[in-house]
């Protein structure tokens, strides 16, 4: 009997573009070591120099975390983060002491995505100089809403749909699924989170607004933790398996009535 299609280990498709993607986020991230003195303007200047003409727009916020210990929750010391944004508001870098993000809501290609994601890294690696990538990841979140969410069984495949394919699709409001694969012979991990929430839900406020109608959310998050040198030739060739790999998950969860559905043809 022939074996079914594996997407973690299964040959990459071809690429069907879809002209009405319901792609609502992609965000490539590099973690490295902490570097103190990002807190400072006069540091990162430079670097805001090298990527002012595309990401003209900067604004300093003040993230207040939380340590989750036997005795709950505790203030974690408050962290710089500078973002840096294009005029339109459709793309974003973020700096923090510890990492260099790249997101947008405007996505197009997978290789403009990279090719802008390898110009921030050149510029991090001139002027800021990490020397140490310590986590790279690269997550796409697909999220589907009304009218599609009603024919939702057309459009992704039974084993992405759970206890929605059953007759109390109607009156649920929350159900979320998440699993993590691992890659054979890598260090490379897919945390792969798919479900429905309500009107006004989200199951992540940074990444993911929230809207007025229920949605069912795709959240793909491939990542690797080991430790190698902070080199943007090295890690772009990385985010391109990582890019190609989620694609390939994200093919597998849909039908083809989905990629007509969005404008990928007949």
């Amino acid at each position: 009997m022939e074996s079914e299609y594996n997407p973690i280990t299964g040959s990459p498709p071809e690429e069907v573009p879809l002209k009405n993607a319901p792609l609502v986020r992609v965000i490539i991230q590099v973690r490295f070591p902490v570097i103190a003195s990002i807190v400072r303007r006069d540091f990162i200047g430079p670097f805001q120099e090298a990527i002012r003409a595309t990401y003209p727009i900067l604004n300093q916020e003040k993230v207040m975390g939380i340590v989750v210990g036997p005795r709950g929750g505790t203030a974690a010391p408050e962290e710089t983060i500078w973002r840096f944004a294009e005029e339109a508001g459709n793309w974003r870098v973020s700096l923090a002491p510890n990492f260099v993000a790249l997101e947008t809501s405007s996505y197009t290609s997978r290789s403009d995505f990279i090719g802008k994601f390898k110009a921030v890294a050149e510029a991090l690696n001139e002027h800021i100089d990490p020397r140490i990538a310590a986590r790279l990841g690269m997550r796409y979140i697909d999220r589907i809403t009304d009218p599609n969410m009603d024919d939702i069984e057309n459009l992704v495949r039974k084993e992405m749909l759970g206890i929605l394919s059953t007759s109390m699709f109607e009156h649920i409001q929350h159900s979320l699924s998440e699993t993590v694969f691992a890659f054979p012979n890598s260090d490379n991990k897919l945390l792969a989170r798919w479900g429905c929430v309500p009107p006004k839900g989200t199951v992540d406020p940074n990444a993911i607004e929230p809207v007025d109608q229920k949605s069912w959310i795709l959240d793909l998050d491939m990542f690797n933790d080991q430790q190698r040198p902070f080199d943007p030739n090295a890690l772009a060739s990385e985010a391109h398996v990582f890019a190609e790999r989620l694609y390939t998950f994200f093919r597998w969860a849909v039908k083809k009535e989905f990629l007509k559905r969005y404008g990928g043809g007949a």
